[in-house]
């Protein structure tokens, strides 16, 4: 597959043209939710995440039997300034363990029958530090927008999109920041567990970045603050709505990649669903500014698309009431 861009206004005009829910197989869908074997409504959340699912499938009967969970891996020049408990090696470790199948993600893929690919992008050039250049030059990350549109398989029924990168809830704070507005402090985190003079040195840091860069144009807030996995992650989600392939969306770090994609374009993301809220503060300051509910919260805060993975269980079992209860005529049930 050939990604249809080969700049960021080309990928902006993408996004632009990207196609729309089945109109028709959306009121099939929700005609049918009305038939079956239930009060109205006893499914609450599950019958609206089927209804909407069948409308992007173009099947008000759908099957969702091939998930594809994406993980992007990235490292950041910006970690130079402290702001992670761990070095930029774990991040090349840890893409070692998801090949290996030994990781969190690789467990909960197996879990919901899920195809994983990990994609390492070009883990020994870290971008560039944000607080003293652009992070990525444009080149650079059209490339990592390619490589993300180029990993979803368009034979996949719904895509997850994960990442790894020490010092991306850095990178992921500067660019929610630009991109919906407010103060470094209103966006940074923990992360992966710093102290409080790291969070305070990221507070700085991420200041810092939205300060030198004009970051008005989310594509641009993209490119100077953010990170390979965190482009890829949006270039995949971008791709995914091309191919009609619902998406759920992870943590703090994939929504703030996707957050660009909505700011660039309003509706870019109306064939998402957020998998859960994470325990980094801003998350839900994030899914706010999206206009997303979270599925699930159960204090996770790994990353690796592990909330979004979990979250296909109930996608599952949404698709799965809608699809295969009978209608109250089948089941002979007097229907009120």
């Amino acid at each position: 597959m050939t990604a249809p861009f080969a700049t960021l206004d080309e990928f902006r005009r993408t996004l632009e043209d990207a196609p729309g829910p089945d109109m028709e197989t959306l009121a099939a869908a929700n005609d049918r939710n009305g038939q079956l074997t239930k009060p109205p409504g006893a499914l609450g959340r599950l019958e609206d995440l089927a209804i909407w699912y069948a409308g992007w499938r173009g099947q008000a009967q759908p099957q969702l039997t091939a998930p594809q969970v994406l993980i992007f891996a990235g490292n950041h020049g910006v970690c130079a300034q402290g702001v992670s408990a761990f070095p930029s090696e774990v991040t090349v470790q840890m893409v070692a363990n998801f090949k290996a199948g030994g990781a969190a993600i690789n467990q909960l893929s197996k879990a919901f029958g899920a195809t994983m690919n990990v994609y390492a992008l070009d883990l020994d050039m870290p971008t560039q530090d944000f607080t003293a250049a652009p992070a990525m030059s444009e080149a650079e990350v059209i490339q990592a927008l390619i490589t993300g549109w180029n990993a979803v398989d368009p034979a996949s029924d719904l895509v997850v999109t994960g990442e790894m990168g020490i010092g991306n809830t850095t990178s992921a704070a500067a660019v929610a920041a630009a991109v919906l507005g407010g103060a470094a402090e209103d966006w940074v985190g923990r992360g992966t567990g710093v102290d409080d003079a790291g969070l305070q040195r990221k507070i700085d840091v991420v200041a810092r970045g939205l300060a030198l860069h004009d970051v008005a144009d989310p594509l641009q807030a993209l490119r100077c603050l953010g990170g390979r996995e965190l482009a890829a992650m949006a270039g995949a989600i971008a791709a995914a709505r091309h191919h009609s392939i619902p998406v759920i969306l992870d943590g703090f770090i994939c929504s703030a990649a996707a957050a660009v994609l909505e700011k660039a374009h309003a509706g870019a993301l109306d064939h998402c669903v957020a998998g859960h809220l994470s325990a980094e503060g801003a998350h839900q300051r994030l899914l706010d500014g999206i206009e997303k509910a979270p599925l699930l919260s159960l204090g996770l805060r790994l990353g690796e698309g592990s909330g979004a993975a979990l979250a296909i269980g109930v996608l599952k079992g949404a698709v799965a009431c809608h699809s295969g209860m009978a209608t109250f005529a089948e089941a002979g049930v007097a229907d009120g």
